[in-house]
This record gives structure tokens, C-alpha cells and sequence, in this order.
């Protein structure tokens, strides 16, 4: 479903006739609704960047959300995953003059160029430059901007009654109808995390397959 599909069938279910503003609003909020619910893997991305010798400091991203795992490489190819941490732990477990490969990160606070950004404190203070992978989530384009997205082409079903939640809360509409919007989009909000939060994170061999009980 992209974007066009999706804002003509939100004005056909809730009958009205609504401004290509609001419908890009009752959309994204829908976005970020499920974005929040749901670990897809279609919003994480990895980039790399570099632990400066004494700097215990690694800037975000622009687009960072949150941290799902940061490695840092030790003799040209072998990777060492970081512990997360609370800043205080590695504020008191580290002197500034402890140096070495750090084995510890905090999300600890903004960024002196930009107040709405994150910066990583690391520990022990990176002893030399160090390449880092970062893996983090982030909201990917709407589709309101791009017009198609993954969710819209692979789950739209969430989508649509997320947005049609938005809209008809917005109408004021009559309750039980918005209690069936609500109980329509927590139905395919479940199935989503079926996938995103289960079949996508194991396999058969790991795993083993499903299976119902027999009677």
C-alpha cells in the first residue's frame, strides 16, 4: 500500500474528507506508534565511525534513536562488543588517565554542537584510534515523504488502522466505533510483533518449528 492507497482508503472508512495535512499527521503519528511498539530489523542501520586516542567521547547520529549493540575492532579484524552502562558506572570505574580498549558505553547526554543529539562516554579512555561499528534504531523516511515504505508494502494492515485510530480520534467520532478501530489495529499490532519481534529473530534449526498440541 503506498501513500496514495492509504490516505484514499483512511477517507473511505471514516467517510469524511480530511486536508493532506492532517492526513500526513494521523499517518506519522501511526508511524511512530509502531516504530515504538515493534523492533523491526527494517529500522536499524550500522555505520561505522572511530574511537579518537584520549577522547572518551563518540557522537550519535543524527538520526539515532537507541543503541542496539556497538563493537569496536582489535587486530585489524577481530570485533569485542562494549557492556552498556550507566554514565555514573563508568564515570567511577574509570579515572580519566585509565587508557586501553574500552570495553564499557553510556548514552550520556547532548552533543556540544547540537543540544538536540547524543554522545557515547566510553571506558577506559581509548588508549589509540579504534574502529567502531555502530548497530542502532532510527526511524526510517515516512511514507508520507517517500511515498512507499517497508511497513506500507509488508504489513499495511497495522498501518492503515493505526491511521484510522489517529483520524477518528480526531473526528470525535462515537466510541464504540474508535473501541473497533482500537481493537482492529491491537489485532494486527500483535501479528507485526509476531514478526518483527519473533519470526525474524529465529529459525528452525535454532529454534525448532511450530507447533499446536494435539488432543
Amino acid at each position: 500500500m503506498n501513500y496514495s492507497e492509504l490516505t484514499t482508503a483512511i477517507q473511505d472508512y471514516t467517510e469524511n474528507t480530511f486536508s493532506a495535512t492532517e492526513l500526513a499527521t494521523f499517518v506519522e503519528q501511526a508511524e511512530q506508534r509502531i516504530y515504538n511498539s515493534i523492533q523491526f530489523p527494517s529500522l536499524r542501520k550500522n555505520v561505522p565511525g572511530t574511537f579518537t586516542s584520549g577522547n572518551r567521547f563518540l557522537q550519535c547520529p543524527d538520526d539515532f534513536l537507541a543503541a542496539h549493540s556497538l563493537s569496536v575492532t582489535t587486530d585489524g579484524d577481530r570485533f569485542t562488543y562494549l557492556l552498556n552502562k550507566d554514565p555514573n558506572f563508568i564515570l567511577e570505574a574509570y579515572a580519566l588517565s585509565d587508557t586501553g580498549t574500552p570495553q564499557h558505553y553510556a548514552l550520556y547526554g547532548p552533543r556540544s554542537d547540537n543540544a538536540n543529539e547524543l554522545v557515547f562516554l566510553v571506558g577506559p579512555t581509548p588508549a589509540g584510534n579504534y574502529t567502531t561499528i555502530l548497530h542502532y534504531y532510527y526511524y526510517p523516511t515516512s511514507i508520507v515523504t517517500a511515498g512507499t515504505s517497508w511497513l506500507g508494502d509488508n504489513f499495511d494492515s497495522v498501518l492503515l488502522y493505526g491511521s484510522l485510530v489517529e483520524a477518528y480520534t480526531f473526528m470525535k467520532g462515537e466510541p464504540d466505533l474508535l473501541s473497533a478501530y482500537n481493537a482492529k489495529y491491537n489485532e494486527a499490532l500483535q501479528l507485526a510483533k509476531r514478526l518483527g519481534d519473533g519470526l525474524e529473530r529465529q529459525d528452525s534449526y535454532r529454534s525448532g518449528q511450530v507447533r499446536v498440541p494435539v488432543t
